[in-house]
């Protein structure tokens, strides 16, 4: 019989390592899986690790998928970091796409650029309400923050279905689900021609450099810390834990709707049923590979683009499922979470109770 037993210290250089040494592990399983499905598994790493990268406009369509993912991951870690464990950013982020459509709706062909700020302010707004709904509850009630973000995930993908199939639905769309394609002055500029890459990136990277300030340079940042470590003594230097409940809430909410903001009013253009795309919840496989250090969640949250443009690829050329995707963002929070257990743990043979006497 094995048993875990804690390490009297865990090494430093392992805990950065180890999210490349999970990556490793994954592509490890991913090639006996390929065997297994009996597809070639040199072809497979090429649909994930190769053709998002081959080219400018690979690179252009990794960016797009990395802006949303990076932005959520951004506002997560700060609630990990404070022992806050708000599972439900994708319906923040639903929610923060719905606010950010209402707005886009009213523009006409008349409408001047300033719609674009009031869209992307309305999806903050948004993500901020509905994270607030779980800051309230676990606030007056104590209610268990990860049940109700997670439950209010299903709550906001049927106000989306109900909003995109009733009252908002597109009279000349054909029957189709769908709001009409919002107008040219709502939609987020840009930043190269013959790419659908657009000002959400810079968004994205100047978030992670103020979140890095946040954290690091200030005592609001030092604050959230504290009080995630070490509750007891958060409290015995006056730090308090509801401030730290809804900073963190209202940040992560905050982010995830500006997230959704930039999605339909950027790639998407409109709101239909497709918005939900799973980003709240791989984010935070994001931001527990880059470590909650905003530097870390850059890289992480490409590596987590490439995983679902692969996914597509290998769906599109290989005639894969569509869940692979989902199974290597598993295979790779599986790995690291093995990766950093043993970090903390050894596995040592458990002596038998009479060879011990």
């Amino acid at each position: 019989m094995f048993q875990l037993e804690p390490r009297p210290q865990a090494s430093r250089w392992w805990s950065l390592a180890s999210p490349v040494l999970a990556l490793l592990v994954t592509v490890l399983i991913g090639i006996a899986l390929f065997a297994i499905l009996d597809k070639d598994p040199w072809r497979g790493l090429q649909m994930f690790f190769y053709e998002p990268i081959k080219s400018s406009y690979a690179w252009g369509e990794l960016m797009v998928k990395a802006t949303p993912l990076l932005l959520i991951a951004l506002g997560l870690a700060v609630c990990f970091r404070s022992n806050i464990w708000n599972i439900g950013a994708e319906g923040q982020y639903i929610i923060g796409a719905v606010f950010a459509g209402g707005v886009a709706l009213t523009a006409d062909a008349n409408t001047g650029p300033w719609i674009m700020a009031a869209v992307l302010l309305a999806g903050v707004l948004g993500g901020m309400v509905w994270a607030g709904i779980t800051a309230l509850l676990r606030d007056r009630f104590n209610a268990n923050e990860i049940l109700v973000s997670l439950m209010l995930v299903y709550v906001a993908v049927q106000i989306l279905n109900y909003l995109v199939y009733g009252p908002w639905k597109d009279p000349m769309g054909f029957n189709f689900p769908q709001t009409k394609t919002f107008e040219a002055a709502t939609q987020v500029p840009r930043l190269m021609r013959g790419s659908r890459m657009n000002m959400g990136l810079i968004l994205a990277l100047l978030g992670s450099g103020l979140l890095w300030l946040y954290l690091f340079r200030t005592l609001g940042g030092f604050a959230q810390q504290v009080g995630g470590l070490a509750p007891a003594a958060a409290r015995y230097a006056g730090f308090s834990s509801r401030k730290a409940l809804w900073v963190a809430l209202l940040l992560s909410g905050g982010t995830a709707g500006l997230a959704g903001a930039l999605e339909v009013a950027g790639p998407i253009g409109q709101l239909t049923p497709y918005v939900p795309a799973g980003y709240g919840f791989a984010a935070i496989i994001v931001a527990f590979v880059g470590r909650l250090h905003p530097v870390g969640m850059v890289f992480s949250a490409i590596l987590m683009s490439m995983f679902y443009i692969g996914g597509e690829l290998a769906q599109s050329r290989m005639g894969l499922p569509k869940s692979i995707t989902g199974v290597f963002q598993g295979l790779l929070l599986f790995a690291l979470l093995a990766c950093d257990t043993l970090i903390q743990y050894r596995v040592v043979r458990k002596r038998r109770v009479g060879a011990a006497s």
